[in-house]
């Protein structure tokens, strides 16, 4: 069925809730393990009913913030998602204390166990109406950033179609596109402050319900990190700071020279090239075309796929008025199919986001048949492996969409992947500051990320921009606001990506052949279980940033040698 044919109903609380309770108390009076197993499959197909009609409503509400119903279904989810998660908790503490326990955790795992005993930790129904709250709050964010037009060009554009400028080789274009984007920001700084304001003083306070000292514990358990700690993730933002501060630095400096610059300004950030970054070539049709071909030559399995995701028109890139920033992918369980949402710009990562997200989509593809519906759950930094690997995977083919521009994009590809570690890193240091801290006044948590910055982005320059130089720049990442703690698994699957691509330049194959393992397991291991399985250093080791740091340096020496001696002053 195609994405525009599916039917939406809104899931009825009373009528979904009356059904679920029957199915739970018949599993409490279960005489077997094997009938009370296969209750559990008939709670989860409810439960995939349910996810499916909130996704696409989700779906459907961020294709258009501005259409009243969809925005009204959203709405309806904020408030009553977490009625329906007691539901599935309730029935989870009954599961945890079965009496045929032992015999559930050989059919289910007991990996799927120790999830749910996680899961059940960051639940309470005394939380519920701070969730309702929370929820509420993030759509308000969402749907700020997705209202922002600016006159530009003789367009009307929004925050994605203004980062087209915001790219561009005339540096006074940036340097006006960057004036408009601080425009919008300077009018919305009281709302951005107060929004997150409330959403810290409201995850705080679900914290505190749950007596727990601060959210950052709250933050993890919800995360379902459940082999490392904020220790461990401290260790590992330290290594980054040591060894690959440094690096991103020293790319900072090639850049600078590549721009014929003095300095470097934050309006510069985007931008690699003096003539320009690499743009593809062609219209969004033909950019698929050339995806279709090089997914077709990539493997049978990725064949497969993105005929299934064409066939099903379950690509949205196309940016326009009321569509919400960003891209995703988000998956339909009753129609075991994933979706892709993006804006594409006329950039560089335009091709990024078809990679990046088809990553995702891959993975869940994969794994859409796995009978386990909780095996099918995986962690965000085991995601994002799947996404990232498949954007460095998938470049023997970016002379598709580049021509004789590849070897600039390739160049770029790799440097911004390294470049972002040290920048994701301060994202999440920042908000286990922010969340240990939870009275800091807005200027005070400004003044935090000013000082982040001088440690993890030393060259930074921002030209007295009045809100970014002003400590303002986290409030335009949706996931500060919108999924905390999630930033430092892009940081942790960067690492692991980028030892899949030094693998890939010893052997393609065995490297493809490991990335298939870690997507088919799905959430069948942990994450450091998982990463060992795919041949990978878990982050979490010592040592793993610097020899990760040496093959890139590598790396690094081999694209620039492969630019154009022209571009190399």
């Amino acid at each position: 069925m195609v994405f525009s044919q599916m039917p939406y109903e809104r899931v009825s609380y009373d009528e979904f809730s009356k059904a679920w309770q029957q199915l739970a108390q018949a599993s409490q009076s279960a005489a077997s393990a094997k009938e009370q197993l296969e209750i559990h499959m008939k709670l989860s197909e409810l439960m995939m009913r349910y996810q499916t009609m909130r996704s696409l409503a989700y779906i459907r509400h961020t294709l258009n913030t501005e259409d009243s119903f969809y925005s009204d279904e959203q709405d309806f989810y904020d408030e009553n998602d977490p009625l329906f998660i007691q539901l599935l908790m309730d029935y989870y503490k009954n599961l945890t204390a079965s009496p045929f326990r032992k015999e559930l955790e050989e059919a289910l795992s007991p990996l799927v166990f120790e999830k749910i005993e996680l899961q059940l930790k960051g639940f309470d129904e005394r939380i519920i109406p701070f969730m309702q709250e929370e929820g509420k709050l993030v759509t308000a964010y969402g749907k700020l950033m997705a209202s922002a037009q600016f006159e530009f060009d003789g367009k009307t554009l929004n925050l994605p179609q203004l980062a087209y400028y915001m790219e561009h080789p005339d540096r006074e274009i940036r340097r006006a596109a960057y004036k408009k984007r601080t425009e919008f920001f300077m009018e919305h700084a009281s709302e951005l402050d107060e929004l997150y304001d409330k959403l810290v003083k409201v995850r705080t306070r679900m914290a505190k319900e749950l007596g727990m000292d601060n959210y950052v514990t709250l933050g993890y358990i919800l995360m379902e990190r459940n082999d490392y700690d904020k220790e461990k993730v401290a260790r590992f933002r330290s290594q980054v700071k040591e060894y690959l501060v440094p690096l991103a630095s020293k790319l900072h400096e090639y850049r600078r020279k590549f721009l014929g610059l003095d300095r470097l300004s934050f309006i510069d950030e985007p931008v690699f090239f003096k003539e320009g970054n690499p743009a593809p070539t062609g219209t969004p049709e033909q950019i698929f075309e050339h995806g279709r071909t090089m997914y077709k030559e990539l493997s049978d399995e990725t064949h497969e796929f993105f005929e299934f995701m064409l066939k099903g028109e379950l690509f949205d890139v196309l940016s326009k008025k009321g569509k919400s920033g960003g891209g995703y992918c988000d998956f339909l369980p009753l129609y075991k199919a994933p979706f892709i949402f993006a804006n594409f710009n006329g950039t560089s990562g335009d091709i990024d986001v078809l990679t990046h997200e088809c990553g995702h989509a891959f993975q869940a593809y994969l794994t859409r048949d796995m009978k386990i519906y909780e095996q099918r759950i995986i962690g965000m930094e085991t995601a994002e492996i799947h996404s990232m690997s498949m954007e460095f995977f998938t470049a023997p083919w970016m002379h598709l969409f580049f021509g004789e521009k590849t070897d600039r994009y390739l160049y770029m590809h790799l440097a911004s992947a390294l470049v972002f570690i040290p920048y994701g890193c301060m994202v999440d240091e920042f908000q286990h500051i922010i969340y240990e801290h939870p009275d800091l006044t807005p200027d005070e948590r400004k003044k935090v990320w000013r000082e982040l910055e001088g440690q993890y982005k030393p060259h930074l320059n921002y030209e007295d921009d009045p809100f970014f130089g002003k400590g303002g720049t986290w409030q335009r990442q949706s996931h500060i606001y919108e999924r905390p703690f999630y930033y430092i698994d892009y940081c942790l699957a960067q690492t692991c990506a980028l030892q899949f691509k030094i693998k890939m330049k010893e052997n393609f194959k065995e490297a493809w052949k490991d990335y298939l393992t870690l997507c088919r397991r799905g959430g069948t291991l942990k994450f450091t279980e998982l990463i060992r399985e795919a041949g990978l250093k878990s982050p979490f080791e010592e040592g793993c940033i610097k020899d990760m740091v040496k093959g890139m340096e590598e790396l690094l020496e081999s694209c620039l040698s492969e630019l154009k001696q022209d571009t190399v002053k």
